[in-house]
């Protein structure tokens, strides 16, 4: 059986550039813990959306998608499931509720994972929720022909719980040693996770949801105001690559964490720039939408699209930022190039 130990981690032969990473993720954070002391209806603004983002990307990852105001109506108005597809996005909004509420009370036990993927698959009407798998899975890949093959075969069924256990428990040790940075134990637990693979269904957005409930046990919570989920998908290329290079070996312990390791690390540092660029400061002004929009295209290096701001911005409806914008251009703050659906905005 696989042997899970983290003690490596306390050593100093890991990549100097993960832990430069860890330094400076560690000064967003701080930055970030000001900020929502000081502006917590704004942060409220972003946690709200946010939460959409989360549940959609995730689901989507795996192909379970329905409509923008579908999502919002689940999410924000906890509008009921009309069809199977929308009962398991309902399940996955459940237990990431469970999680942005009660995460201190939620652990990497084998009895909070369970409930957790019971919440997510109940609402769908699986029957399985909440058990390990009681057979073999694989994982299968499919190439442009059509052809599939088995890139990875996860831990037997036979196994599973045993191997969970031993997971949970090297997970506690590392824990407790004072000497393990947890933003690098984290990936590592998760990624050996995912190569158990211990549900029949669901494993995929059930790692994501371990992840977020370590990092919000930890301190690390800007998964809740820019979606750690959406920059998992938007870039998924690169989380599936690194999956791969990472699992190579693992069931011989010959597997090197570092490729999924960095995906995990760039991943939250992407998290928690667009939460620094979406509190942006015009000479130290009152941070009001007005000022965080003008700050946006101020401070932009080139020209930027109202879509952009948008995105930068998602708190702020586009009719704010379109009002904001005509304001600047009749000011002679900005100037706009292009045409049409091609128009940016850059610094006069």
């Amino acid at each position: 059986m696989r042997k899970f130990d983290y003690s490596f981690l306390n050593n100093t032969l890991l990549p100097v550039g993960l832990i430069n990473l860890t330094s400076s993720i560690a000064s967003l954070k701080t930055m970030a813990g000001v900020r929502k002391q000081e502006y917590a209806k704004i942060f409220t603004e972003l946690e709200a959306v946010a939460k959409v983002q989360s549940v959609k990307s995730s689901n989507a990852i795996e192909g379970i998608v329905t409509s923008d105001e579908r999502i919002a109506a689940i999410v924000n108005k906890n509008s009921a499931p009309l069809n199977h597809t929308e009962g398991e996005i309902v399940g996955y909004r459940d237990a990431l509720n469970a999680i942005h509420l009660n995460h201190d009370n939620i652990d990497l036990r084998q009895s909070d994972i369970l409930r957790l993927h019971e919440t997510m698959m109940q609402i769908a009407g699986y029957e399985y929720g909440g058990k390990y798998k009681s057979g073999d899975n694989y994982i299968i890949e499919e190439d442009k022909d059509g052809n599939r093959k088995i890139r990875f075969k996860p831990t037997p069924a036979s196994e599973v719980e045993a191997a969970m256990e031993q997971l949970e428990l090297a997970y506690m040790d590392a824990r407790n040693d004072a000497s393990i940075n947890q933003l690098l134990l984290i990936p590592c637990v998760i990624l050996d996770f995912l190569c158990i693979h211990p549900f029949r269904d669901g494993n995929g957005r059930m790692s994501r949801l371990l992840t977020l409930l370590l990092l919000y046990k930890n301190g690390y919570d800007a998964g809740k105001y820019v979606s750690f989920e959406e920059q998992i998908n938007n870039y998924k290329g690169y989380y599936y690559e690194a999956l791969q290079e990472s699992s190579i070996g693992w069931h011989e312990n010959q597997n090197t964490y570092i490729p999924f390791m960095e995906n995990f690390l760039s991943t939250l540092y992407m998290c928690y720039k667009e939460l620094d660029k979406r509190f942006a400061v015009v000479n130290g002004s009152k941070i009001t939408k007005k000022a965080r929009i003008e700050a946006t295209v101020l401070n932009s290096l080139v020209p930027i699209s109202k879509a952009e701001i948008c995105h930068i911005l998602p708190d702020v409806s586009p009719t704010t930022v379109e009002a904001v914008l005509s304001i600047m251009v009749k000011n002679r703050q900005i100037k706009k190039i292009g045409n049409s659906r091609k128009i940016r905005y850059i610094k006069a």
